[in-house]
């Protein structure tokens, strides 16, 4: 529980600081490029995004992974409302996650059209595999483990916000590099 509630009072804290994840009732989620953010500092997160391993069983290809994290949001949310001790606060994890979810299936509506047959299908796979990972947490009849599985959710890679808005805006191009940004190895900008 006290790890929850630490989780969730610095994400509380990321939002209260930043204009990026600014409180929303309805619509996609805010991401730093629609509050202002300059173009240097959207390729530098780009570039730490795909440079930074995925988890294991996460699609290397955009549109599959934008299916497996909708699906991962999806399932953490089903957890989440399936509580009936879940405070404020997850209320608002849920409400948060139901925006990123529903930005995620707009990026997938957006793209369906230009995909392969065989990455709609990877697609699918992906999404399937991500909601399995929910279930034997779902079945759980002790919401007390619930509840602890849904406060240990520590989020998606970096990877699914850019992969999102690669898919919806149809960009074909590679991915910049850390280099390419003028980042080292590690994300830090270059000495010149």
């Amino acid at each position: 529980m006290r790890l929850r509630l630490a989780a969730s009072l610095f994400v509380l804290a990321l939002a209260a600081q930043s204009p990026a994840l600014a409180r929303q009732d309805d619509g996609p989620v805010v991401t730093a490029r629609d509050a202002g953010e300059s173009t240097d500092s959207l390729r530098a997160r780009e570039a730490i995004a795909y440079e930074t391993p995925l988890p294991r069983g996460a699609p290397e290809q955009d549109y599959p992974l934008v299916a497996w994290c909708a699906a991962l949001v999806e399932g953490h949310i089903a957890l989440g409302r399936s509580l009936t001790t879940a405070d404020d606060l997850d209320r608002d994890i849920i409400r948060l996650g139901g925006l990123e979810a529903a930005d995620f299936r707009d990026a997938l509506r957006a793209g369906q059209g230009r995909q392969t047959p065989a990455t709609l299908a990877a697609a699918r796979a992906a999404e399937a595999d991500a909601a399995a990972r929910w279930l034997p947490l779902q079945a759980q009849e002790d919401e007390r483990a619930r509840s602890e599985a849904f406060g240990l959710f520590f989020g998606l890679p970096g990877r699914c916000e850019h992969a999102a808005r690669r898919v919806r805006e149809n960009i074909t191009t590679p991915p910049v590099t850390l280099d390419q940004a003028g980042l080292d190895e590690v994300g830090v900008p270059k000495a010149e």
